[in-house]
């Protein structure tokens, strides 16, 4: 099994003047420069007193910064902790009391926003942040100095420069990084990765992705940056807090003279809003949300140069499978296609109808929990011939009477139908306790009468017990979260309003 860690210090030996990584200032490190600058923090952070074993919280947005000291925190034996402060104090305490780390990394200006001075004015604006510095634990700030940055905290630009020698042994089974993905407040959750499954990952998805020297991605996500980086290419970022859909001319200058991006399926359709069309753009990673055939249909007519994969996978196992938006198109059963199980990844549907996973790149454990064996995604499934289809999500699941109806079984259908943008399902409440099923349409744009004509399409792409009682229009389906998945709760209020 590969070493994440390992195969970007080679990348180094191997590329050492090819350009490697590129922050949103321009400034360009090589592979060798890269390498050594991991190595400095590996060794300057040892010398601090960072023991083998030990989690370092991790607070750093993307930038080569963060890159370097994620990366030279794992060589030197640490486990990399990813939290969002913003997520609100008592849930990052709850996070923070599961992960019990002795090191922080943050930014500057994290820590003085968390300052009681600043902390009180922060509240005021409606940003609850936690007292990052109070954290008893050695700090590391990345930024310049700040009120509220706590006495002896490391600076990150010193612990880059040139030092002591490192050397940097393969460790497979070593804890790298830790995710928090889900549970409540009083239960967080986590997932553990080790090196080795990071290093597995990057191969299962080179399986099907190019990334060698002469390409460039552009990308804040590492699933898609440090396979770049292993195969000797080169990863540019974007700008701090950039928001692609709120910006999207900014994302299409980012694009040009990339050869690779990932993008949700919100961004992708902002970004054809612009009437971009990146120059030497070849493949285009699309994830972290259902991808409509009506997208697929649209970017293929506008960019036909540029191959679309949808990506299949969750925090436990990144990525599971690959789709081409081909495939997609092609697929006119019900569900969503997402592709064949990846080289070393291998799926089963078990007795209640879940998909289950695992692979080389299935992470180790949830913290603090038994060694993962398999994976239940939570998603209702189905193979055919040896390729994935999604039924839905079995928390998705509307109950109507008897009959249990799963809304991802037919909304790629819908979606599919003439003067049809987006559509969901959801159940709404009724009085006495039963789930009304409504529809939710997004209607292309001009399309007219839109209801009468889905009303008289949808027998053929729903069983007769799962149709909607209601057909509600929309402007748009509301999302959450950084990916922007649609929040059906959300909907539901909606359509529960009309």
């Amino acid at each position: 099994m590969r070493d994440v860690v390992t195969a970007v210090l080679e990348a180094g030996a191997r590329w050492p003047v090819e350009p490697a990584l590129t922050g949103p200032d321009g400034h360009t490190l090589t592979h060798a420069e890269l390498a050594g600058r991991i190595r400095a923090v590996a060794a300057r952070l040892r010398v601090a007193g960072l023991a083998p074993r030990e989690r370092m919280l991790f607070s750093v947005r993307p930038s080569p910064d963060a890159v370097v000291l994620a990366l030279g925190a794992v060589a030197a034996g640490a486990t990399v902790v990813f939290v969002d402060p913003g997520a609100g104090p008592e849930l990052f305490a709850r996070r923070t009391e599961l992960a019990a780390p002795g090191w922080a990394a943050a930014e500057s200006v994290l820590y003085a926003a968390g300052h009681p001075p600043l902390r009180t004015l922060a509240r005021r604006r409606g940003l609850l942040l936690p007292d990052y510095g109070a954290l008893p634990v050695q700090h590391v700030r990345a930024g310049r100095w700040l009120p509220g940055v706590p006495r002896g905290a490391l600076a990150l630009s010193e612990l880059q420069r040139p030092g002591p020698s490192f050397s940097v042994a393969d460790a497979p089974d070593q804890d790298a990084v830790v995710v928090f993905t889900s549970g409540t407040t009083a239960a967080p959750r986590a997932v553990v990765h080790t090196r080795g499954s990071l290093g597995a990952a990057l191969e299962v998805l080179a399986a099907r992705c190019a990334l060698g020297p002469g390409t460039r991605v552009h990308t804040d996500q590492f699933l898609l940056g440090l396979p770049a980086l292993v195969g000797g290419g080169h990863w540019s970022l974007p700008p701090h807090g950039f928001a692609p859909g709120a910006a999207p001319e900014q994302i299409a200058r980012g694009l040009a003279g990339a050869t690779h991006t990932f993008l949700v399926p919100a961004d992708l359709a902002a970004l054809l809003d612009t009437g971009a069309s990146p120059a030497g753009l070849q493949q285009v990673l699309l994830g972290a949300a259902p991808v409509l055939p009506s997208l697929l249909e649209r970017a293929t007519a506008a960019w036909p140069d540029v191959e679309f994969l949808a990506v299949y996978g969750m925090t436990e196992i990144l990525p599971v499978a690959i789709a081409t938006a081909a495939e997609k198109l092609a697929h006119t059963g019900s569900g969503d296609l997402v592709g064949a199980p990846l080289p070393g990844v291998s799926a089963r549907v078990g007795p209640g109808g879940e998909l289950l996973v695992r692979g080389p790149n299935l992470a180790r454990a949830y913290l603090g929990g038994p060694v993962l064996s398999e994976h239940a995604t939570g998603d209702l499934a189905r193979l055919d011939d040896g390729r994935i289809v999604l039924l839905g999500r079995a928390t998705d699941m509307i109950i109507r009477g008897r009959v249990n109806i799963y809304p991802g079984l037919y909304e790629p259908a819908i979606a599919r139908l003439p003067g049809v943008a987006d559509a969901v399902l959801v159940g709404v409440p009724d009085e006495i306790g039963d789930e009304r099923v409504v529809l939710a349409v997004v209607p292309e744009p001009g399309a007219d009468d839109v209801v009468p004509r889905v009303r008289e399409r949808l027998p053929e792409v729903m069983d007769a017990g799962a149709l909607p009682d209601d057909i509600v229009v929309l402007d748009g389906i509301p999302t959450v979260g950084r990916t922007r998945k649609p929040d059906r709760a959300e909907v539901a209020r909606r359509c529960a309003s009309r």
